[in-house]
């Protein structure tokens, strides 16, 4: 037989009560003070009224008789938040306060439901509380209104919005404890989710999971804030050139990291090349300019005497006063005592001045400044570092004084002329002026970018041509087997495909490409992937679809890319002259014409990469002498735009990718000139991208 279940008779009576007849009561458990204040608690029933009732019970006489108060066992701090209000006279003494009322004579007892009213109840899951800020955030609240209404700080609301928006994957892992609290911390240092979620599927194959090894691996790609660079830089310069500062809101992470290494790179290196040149604009015939130089970078240098600059009588006496202003102050306080805020402020301003005094340029000998250079840096603190007065010894003085009368020997130049300090930053000359109408050789990343165009239009038209892709295969094999040369040249006979590393962002989408891929995918198509099959299938074909089939796979080895010459790497000078002489020969071969592949000149890939020299010579050659001179007032981006619209039509390339006559091929041993815009190989600045900066003359 089923037992029957008791039902629950009430829940509780519910009652407006009167605040003048509740009493504290005496079987209240907390007796302890924690959490929010109860100042802090009236302030938010003012704004927002009693969310939860008072727990009451009547009060009896000796008899048992209800007197007609009511005591509260439960909800102590609510009754005394309430309290506080009445006495501010923000709230009447007789206002009604909702209750809920048990018996008087309730079999359980009053300590117990103080008990458990204040055991049973379960703190708001973090997550919840950081969803919760941002939910109001969305609603258009800002940090300082919700942090005012919550009674904590902006620090703390900002700090819950930052957890807010950790990878929702991250914050799912969190909500079920796969991770801690510090964890989850770690990870707001970046606002990249996807590096986020990478870092901790990586740890999850590790047994260090430490918050600080979350942070060093989210930022080991980052320059830290207290980085020389970034000193130098400065934080607000580069913000403003639209760097990212990953901050850690929850420890002290000394200004944060910045996130964008190149743009930081950039940055410093332009502010080292202005101050170079300034340093350059004192007389000096060179100025080097880096980051850091390597210990005993000036050995080998004869070192020129200089003197102090002498100071005026006034000068002296402020300099001096403000050495005895420093030393008095240290002696009041160097009983180690705090500095009041207005003597720092004031020590910080002597300090500044004293070493402005002390910090004034050497003076020296004009005639020395004229052989000598000086090295511009970044010192440890990211202050500029200069020296000055360093002597190479190709730039010493004749032993016979002929550099000083003009006689052979010296340097013939007109001595009363202003000499142009040659400035090299990074070991690499300094990027030129735009005005400069010198025209500079193209800089090495863009002729690696237009040289991988004319690859690919090479190797599409060496493919639809087998009796020239016959020939160029032979021409490899005889070479490897009867001549034994070690440089590869043009064909990779293996076939090695060749691949891009830096390639311009269209060549996926040339007419070139194109035609490849859908070649390739025809052909794949037929081929089977068991070898005997293949070897069967292959020699089944026709002599027309086996040529064509060469053709296809021998234009996969062509490789008619320019590449800078590293001392490190495998690539030699003469590999390359080589490659450019057959490439040459191989697209004579061809009949190869860019125009015809669907090649224009445009800002993006040449006319906004290269100095307003090189733009002007382009409409030039394209358009004639009078276009070039409608637009060679115009600023180098205007200038590039119209030039643009003027080659659209043209058929004019770039030297890189036009072919070149044939003409006989230089025997082993003979080093072949290159072209002129590979002729000096240091290149030139106007591409930002170029790793090899060119040199410019400062007054």
């Amino acid at each position: 037989m089923a037992t029957a279940v008791q039902k629950i008779a009430s829940l509780g009576d519910r009652r407006d009560i009167p605040f003048n007849k509740l009493v504290l009561s005496q079987a209240n458990v907390r007796k302890v003070k924690a959490g929010v204040s109860i100042g802090e608690l009236a302030e938010d029933i003012g704004r927002r009224g009693l969310l939860e009732n008072l727990n009451v019970r009547p009060v009896v006489d000796g008899a048992g008789v209800e007197t007609g108060m009511f005591e509260v066992p439960a909800g102590g701090r609510r009754f005394r938040a309430l309290e506080v209000l009445v006495k501010a006279k923000r709230l009447v003494k007789t206002h009604p306060i909702p209750c809920n009322v048990r018996d008087a004579g309730s079999a359980i007892p009053a300590e117990e439901d103080s008990l458990a009213e204040n055991s049973q109840r379960e703190a708001l899951h973090p997550l919840d509380q950081f969803r919760a800020f941002q939910a109001l955030v969305e609603r258009g609240q800002g940090e300082e209104e919700i942090a005012a209404r919550f009674f904590v700080s902006v620090a703390i609301v900002r700090q819950r919005l930052r957890l807010a928006s950790v990878a929702p994957a991250l914050l799912d892992v969190y909500a079920e404890d796969g991770m801690t609290l510090d964890q989850l911390m770690a990870f707001t240092i970046t606002a990249d989710h996807a590096r986020q979620v990478q870092v901790w599927e990586q740890l999850e194959k590790s047994y260090n999971r430490e918050p600080y090894y979350i942070r060093r691996m989210l930022t080991e790609g980052a320059v830290a804030a207290t980085d020389r660079r970034a000193i130098f830089v400065g934080a607000e310069a580069y913000a403003e050139a639209g760097g990212v500062i990953g901050r850690d809101l929850f420890t002290d992470d000394r200004g944060g990291w910045f996130e964008d290494v190149p743009l930081l790179e950039r940055l410093a290196t332009e502010r080292l090349t202005r101050e170079a040149e300034a340093i350059g604009a004192e007389g000096w015939k060179w100025v080097e300019a880096a980051i850091d130089f390597p210990y005993g970078h000036t050995g080998g240098l004869r070192r020129i005497a200089g003197e102090r600059p002498v100071l005026s009588d006034e000068e002296q006496s402020t300099y001096d006063a403000l050495v005895e202003e420093l030393d008095r102050t240290y002696a009041e306080y160097e009983d180690g005592e705090d500095l009041p805020e207005e003597v720092d402020l004031r020590l910080e301003e002597v300090e500044t001045a004293i070493t402005a005094f002390q910090s004034r340029p050497t003076l020296y000998d004009a005639a020395d400044v004229t052989r000598a250079g000086a090295f511009v840096s970044i010192d440890s603190s990211g202050s500029l570092k200069v020296e000055r007065g360093y002597v190479r010894p190709e730039d010493e003085a004749p032993v016979d004084g002929s550099e000083a009368t003009g006689e052979p020997g010296g340097d013939g130049g007109d001595p009363g002329a202003p000499q142009r300090a040659v400035i090299t930053v990074g070991g690499q000359p300094a990027e030129p002026d735009e005005d400069d109408e010198t025209v500079k050789p193209l800089p090495d990343r863009l002729v690696t970018e237009l040289t991988a165009y004319r690859t690919l239009a090479l190797r599409d038209a060496v493919a639809a041509n087998p009796a020239v892709a016959l020939t160029a295969l032979l021409h490899r094999l005889v070479i490897d087997t009867f001549q034994h040369r070690t440089t590869s040249g043009c064909v990779e006979a293996r076939v090695t495909q060749v691949h891009f590393p830096v390639q311009p962002d269209d060549l996926k989408e040339s007419a070139s490409a194109k035609s490849v891929d859908e070649r390739h995918d025809r052909l794949a198509a037929d081929l089977p992937n068991d070898d005997q099959a293949l070897w069967d299938h292959l020699a089944a074909l026709d002599n027309a679809d086996r040529l064509a089939l060469l053709a296809h796979c021998v234009s996969f080895g062509v490789n008619a890319l320019f590449e800078r010459v590293s001392p490190y790497g495998a690539v030699s000078p003469a590999s390359i002259e080589r490659r450019i002489a057959e490439a040459d020969r191989l697209a004579n071969a061809v009949g190869l014409d860019l125009v015809q592949t669907g090649w224009r000149p445009t800002a993006a890939n040449y006319l906004g990469r290269v100095t307003k020299a090189r733009i002007l010579e382009a409409v030039r050659e394209g358009k004639g002498e009078m276009a070039a001179q409608l637009i060679d007032h115009l600023k180098k981006v205007e200038m590039a735009k119209e030039a643009e619209r003027l080659l659209a039509d043209t058929g004019w390339l770039p030297e890189p990718l036009r072919t070149a006559s044939a003409e006989p091929e230089p025997a082993d041993g003979e080093v072949e000139a290159l072209p002129d815009f590979l002729a000096d190989d240091k290149g030139t600045a106007d591409d930002e991208q170029s790793d090899t900066p060119f040199a410019v003359a400062a007054e």
